[in-house]
């Protein structure tokens, strides 16, 4: 399989997540597309960060100076911890546009009707049943 470009991955997931919001009003999505494919670049940048992180690991060594040495998190693992912040952040604006169900009217439903054992159909005989 082909792998997808990043270009290609981002306009997939718009379309996932304007068929998730498709309940939020029509004007108000069109006024949110910038939202979404902020949404759909950042989903795709985290995978594509996650999989750094997983490959190279979250710790990065370095030096400072002719003998010092040591770790530190990784330049990756920065960039997901501030992105997936202002991805949740993101997808909690996009989600409170969705209606509340409280403006559905609910329907009681009926119980089915109970039958008639012989007794009840002799008794409702007498009485036009």
């Amino acid at each position: 399989m082909t792998e997808l470009t990043k270009e290609k991955r981002i306009k997939k997931e718009v379309t996932r997540l304007k068929r998730l919001f498709n309940v939020i009003p029509k004007n108000t999505l069109e006024s949110v597309m910038s939202l979404i494919t902020n949404a759909a670049f950042m989903t795709v940048t985290l995978e594509d960060l996650q999989q750094k992180i997983n490959e190279d690991g979250a710790v990065t060594k370095y030096q400072n100076g002719e003998n010092q040495w040591g770790t530190k998190k990784s330049p990756e693992v920065e960039i997901y911890n501030t992105m997936v912040k202002n991805h949740a952040s993101l997808i909690k604006q996009l989600t409170e546009l969705i209606p509340k169900p409280d403006d559905i009217p609910i329907v009681p439903v009926m119980p089915p009707p109970k039958k008639q054992d012989a007794f009840e159909r002799i008794v409702n005989r007498g009485q036009g049943g």
